[in-house]
């Protein structure tokens, strides 16, 4: 039986944001744990910011485009997300509101509907991100995406990495692996026919 797809991705721009750090961490870890995981940059797919009179006008821009057909392309998502004024960053949701929506001839939610996630945060914040974890999933859960239980958020984010990027901390990087683990065993048993 094939790997599991996953599509790893930060919600962040900033060329040394925690976030791409800690998602490049969970995309190392769902590789060992079995998963084809497939990394990617939110900077090098920069889109307008949503808006209907542009979509009606063009249709949907070319780097969301690719996004979607990345997100099709994979059984599950691993999204790490900074923490922005209590929510998520504009970035993350941007992407996410241009891939919701429909082309003609596809489904509703087409490179949504089904996806299994698994979400982590990081942030110097003592909360590590977690507000935007609850919103995240939130969103994520209404456009019919199944976001596992397990999450992280990694508080004090600017000492958690050493300077190859690594986790520092032996319990913080068991915890993220054990999420990218069970992300891949959950891909792995609701992708296998019955």
């Amino acid at each position: 039986m094939a790997s599991p797809k996953i599509l790893a991705f930060a919600g962040s721009l900033r060329r040394d944001s925690f976030n791409k750090k800690l998602a490049r961490v969970a995309a190392d870890a769902a590789r060992a744990a079995g998963g084809d995981v497939t990394l990617i940059d939110l900077k090098d797919l920069p889109m307008p910011i949503y808006d209907g009179d542009l979509e009606a006008a063009e249709g949907i821009p070319p780097n969301a485009r690719k996004l979607k057909d990345l997100m099709k392309a994979h059984q599950g998502l691993l999204i790490s997300t900074p923490e922005y004024n209590s929510s998520i960053p504009g970035v993350l949701k941007n992407a996410i509101d241009w891939a919701s929506r429909q082309e003609k001839g596809e489904p509703p939610l087409a490179c949504f509907d089904g996806k299994i996630a698994a979400l982590l945060s990081a942030s110097p914040g003592a909360l590590g991100g977690l507000r935007s974890l609850l919103t995240v999933r939130a969103i994520l859960s209404n456009i019919r995406v199944l976001v596992i239980p397990e999450q992280l958020a990694l508080s004090k984010a600017d000492a958690a990495f050493d300077a190859e990027g690594k986790l520092v901390d032996a319990k913080q990087k068991a915890t993220v692996e054990k999420i990218a683990a069970r992300l891949v065993t959950v891909v792995t048993k609701l992708s296998s026919p019955a």
